[in-house]
């Protein structure tokens, strides 16, 4: 047995125990961060694999991003954790169905005779990874990147849209107006008497 097949095991082991520490923790926050955890033996394995890119995409997206997004949330939340967890035992029987159909695409595909890890571009090998899917990406699929670019930028724009209400309790600043006011619409100057004149 090599050294990385152990680093494999080990790797999976952790991930594995971590997936079932977030189904069956009873603290949402303690669910969250077990996933963190699947994600972060999940890179390591990808860097196994030698796949650079998805690994560390994995690591900024997913943890960096998403994960502390929903722990956030599930922080702020006032969660009601019985109320939540009825249902578990009733999902049970269908939960174990389709993780027994899971677990048994997973033994066909690493018995699987016609996989093979091993590289067979040189492309990649001379280059790397995440050099050559870069070469790809803004070479070949320059255009469908492009687009795809330009649709999220649409998708937050009208999220911020959507979101954005004008309430008249609300207090808010307007820059143009603030702009065209001069200093003798905001500034009056008053004469007061001193206290030598008003004795007089």
């Amino acid at each position: 047995m090599s050294f990385e097949l152990i680093i494999f095991y080990f790797f999976s082991a952790i991930m594995v125990a971590a997936a079932l520490r977030m189904i069956t923790a009873k603290n949402p926050v303690y669910s969250i961060l077990s996933l963190v955890l699947v994600f972060f033996t999940s890179s390591a394995i990808w860097l196994l694999l030698e796949a650079e890119f998805l690994a560390i995409t994995l690591v900024l997206v997913y943890v960096g991003a998403v994960m502390v997004l929903f722990l956030f949330v599930v922080m702020m939340l006032n969660i009601n954790i019985a109320q939540m967890r009825e249902g578990f035992v009733r999902f049970m029987p269908v939960a174990i169905v389709v993780s027994l159909i899971m677990i048994a695409e997973l033994v066909l595909v690493v018995v699987s005779k016609e996989l093979s890890f091993e590289r067979e571009s040189n492309f990649v090998s001379e280059m790397g990874n995440t050099h050559a899917l870069g070469q790809i990406l803004y070479t070949d699929y320059l255009l469908p990147f492009e687009t795809a670019a330009v649709i999220l930028l649409v998708a937050i724009v009208a999220a911020i849209v959507l979101t954005l209400r004008h309430r008249v309790q609300t207090q808010s600043q307007n820059p143009a107006e603030q702009v065209k006011v001069k200093a003798k619409d905001r500034m009056r100057i008053v004469s007061l008497p001193s206290e030598d004149e008003k004795k007089y």
